[in-house]
């Protein structure tokens, strides 16, 4: 036991904090971890906090914490709490600000030495091709009110305006479009920081990465998803919905403050600000947060557009040729309402997923078809100097986690701290020595991004893989990187 958070070990995978450990608690905590992990993340204050959100009214179950937990505004980043929709909360801070941030990863006909002369090309042709960087502009030109046919489609408006194949849409979740969307329910600000950034990969962890398949673990279902040998290459593409998004969480965490006064409800931390799921607040803020989803999953659509575009000139060859076929795209900041098991019956919940990614299983009508065999496909990438995972839902996902697992390495230090510590000229060198070609809108911005800011992806997904709410499909390792 962990005397800091009374933490009792189930297993070597999972490790609970009773009820008890703060007076108000409605449910236990649940910890997915190592031994040899829960020695750091005890050292911050992520496991307070998801105490914290145990006290939310109608949490059911467990209040949840993937292995890549660390600390975030309300709920830890890797949170993942269900409330029930009669009488439970929705809860912006459980979402967070980068509404809809999420990978997609696209396979090819190509291996590694048909690109590797062009590597350096295709890398800069990436850059030039995909704005990035903090306050960044796109190349799409939105009139009017044509924010908001985005806003209400999502992937489907970018597929119709021509970036893109309505295959894609098939490959996305929730097809690229959450149903329930009302871009009136976006504030006039956060449509003008949008409308501008639309097509743009921004910055902090969001990158755009060219890589290799390194390892195949399970052959035959990777083949499915059209892996199928080891140096094939791959491009993941990770971001989210930009200043919009921001915005959203930002303009509703301020309303939800005054709905937690006018509803009476007290809990230990005001940045877990929420209101009922079924009151007023709690429709609007689902409504705009489900416009910020759309606006994110059109954003990545229209980037793989253009990577397509720049990877067939950099290669001197035809799209048809060289595949760039998405293999599927995954939020992992999302609220959604669901319907789970709860203690043997149907219940609809409020599912919160706040850096966490859907983890469906064989079978479930929201997995697509051409996947009804071996799940949903679940999209872990690592750092940029080290292995990112392919993996599958389960059936143990669902009935534990209500179809969640991880959705990154997670942070091991601040983006402060890494750049007070690292030099961004270092990191580059380390990287080119390895054989990883980047470019990055700053030296400071590649120092918080390093390696050693972050844990090891592999350790997070193989406690994951291990407790059985995932499972390892393939590996692939970054041969180029493009950051914000």
């Amino acid at each position: 036991m962990t005397k800091k958070y009374a933490l009792e070990k189930v297993d070597d995978f999972r490790w609970r904090i009773p009820k008890t450990y703060k007076e108000g608690m409605r449910v236990p905590g649940l910890v997915y971890a190592s031994a040899d992990m829960l020695e750091h993340i005890v050292e911050d204050q992520a496991l307070e906090q998801v105490a914290n959100v145990a006290f939310l009214p109608g949490i059911v179950k467990y209040s949840m914490a993937m292995p890549d937990i660390h600390w975030g505004y309300g709920f830890p980043i890797g949170g993942v709490a269900a409330t029930s929709v009669d009488d439970g909360v929705v809860s912006p801070g459980g979402v967070g600000f980068d509404i809809n941030c999420g990978v997609r990863i696209l396979r090819t006909n190509l291996v590694h030495e048909d690109i590797k002369a062009k590597i350096r090309e295709l890398v800069d042709a990436l850059y030039v091709s995909v704005p990035s960087g903090v306050g960044s502009k796109g190349k799409i030109r939105l009139r009017g009110n044509e924010i908001d046919d985005v806003l209400r489609k999502g992937s489907r408006w970018a597929v119709e305006m021509g970036y893109g194949r309505k295959e894609d849409l098939d490959a996305t979740e929730e097809r690229g479009e959450m149903h329930g969307a009302d871009p009136d329910a976006v504030s006039a600000k956060a449509k003008d920081r949008g409308t501008p950034q639309l097509g743009t990969l921004g910055s902090g962890n969001h990158f755009l990465e060219v890589a290799l398949v390194d390892k195949i673990f399970e052959p035959e279902i990777a083949s499915v998803m059209g892996i199928d040998r080891v140096d094939q290459v791959m491009v993941l593409i990770h971001c989210g919905s930009r200043g919009l998004g921001h915005q959203v969480a930002d303009d509703y965490i301020k309303e939800m403050v005054k709905a937690m006064r006018k509803y009476d409800i007290e809990l230990p931390d005001r940045q877990l600000a929420c209101a009922p799921v079924k009151s007023h607040e709690g429709r609007d803020y689902l409504a705009a947060m489900r416009c910020a989803a759309n606006f994110a999953w059109a954003n990545r659509q229209c980037i793989m557009h253009w990577v397509r575009e720049s990877f067939c000139r950099a290669a001197g060859m035809c799209e048809e040729d060289a595949g760039l076929e998405l293999i599927y795209d995954v939020c992992h900041n999302i609220a959604k309402i669901e319907t789970h098991e709860v203690d043997g019956r149907k219940d609809t919940l409020c599912v919160h997923r706040k850096g966490a990614t859907r983890a469906f299983p064989t079978g479930h009508p929201d997995v697509p078809a051409k996947y009804a065999a071996i799940g949903q496909p679940v999209l872990i990438p690592g750092d940029m100097g080290r292995v990112s995972y392919v993996l599958v839902g389960t059936e143990q996902a669902m009935k534990e986690t209500w179809g969640s697992t991880c959705h990154g390495a997670g942070r091991m230090q601040s983006r402060a701290a890494a750049k007070k510590h690292l030099r961004g000229t270092d990191i580059l060198k380390e990287l080119q020595s390895r054989g990883i070609t980047v470019r990055a809108g700053s030296m400071s911005g590649l120092a918080e991004e390093a390696s050693e800011a972050y844990k090891d992806v592999t350790q997070v997904v193989g406690v994951c893989h291990n407790a059985g709410i995932s499972r390892i499909i393939a590996r692939t390792r970054p041969i180029g990187v493009i950051k914000g």
